[in-house]
């Protein structure tokens, strides 16, 4: 029973964080963001509320994966690089999307992505399987990445 609610609790973290995050999102595209240039490959809005959702859920299965793990000080590292990706991961939302700013977000995504790739390489040392659960994280924030520089660029 333990178990099952530090499976929820790992679950529920990066939800609500997406879920809190995907407000600035939903501020955003209701305003400005329909109205700025965008290059050809963007996808429709409709499609980033379930990728991220999966990848919020793949990041609380990792959490677990990770938290469930003997203690030790690569793991409490790769519990440490997680909040920090979390953290910055909220962050871009606002700056994007609630600030309007794709020039700082650009920036940010920067770390975030450096941040993502370091998570992968912590969890990997922890437990392979959960750092191989965030490649599609790392591949969807390089698209991000490279969508974020096109809007810059366009606007």
């Amino acid at each position: 029973m333990k178990k099952a609610l530090v499976f929820l609790l790992c679950l529920a973290i990066p939800l609500t964080i997406g879920g809190v995050s995907g407000f600035a999102t939903v501020t955003g595209i209701d305003s400005w963001y329909s109205s700025i240039n965008k290059p050809s490959f963007n996808p429709p809005n409709w499609i980033f509320a379930p990728v991220w959702t999966t990848l919020y859920a793949l990041m609380g299965v990792s959490l677990f994966l990770i938290w469930q793990s003997p203690a030790s000080q690569l793991r409490t590292n790769a519990l440490i690089i997680f909040g920090i990706q979390l953290f910055l991961n909220f962050c871009w939302s606002f700056l994007f999307f609630y600030f309007e700013s794709p020039g700082l977000a650009l920036i940010e995504i920067v770390f975030l992505w450096g941040s993502i790739l370091m998570m992968i390489f912590y969890f990997i040392k922890v437990k392979p399987i959960a750092g191989y659960l965030q490649i599609p994280y790392i591949l969807w924030v390089s698209f991000a990445s490279i969508l974020n520089a096109a809007i810059w660029h366009l606007n």
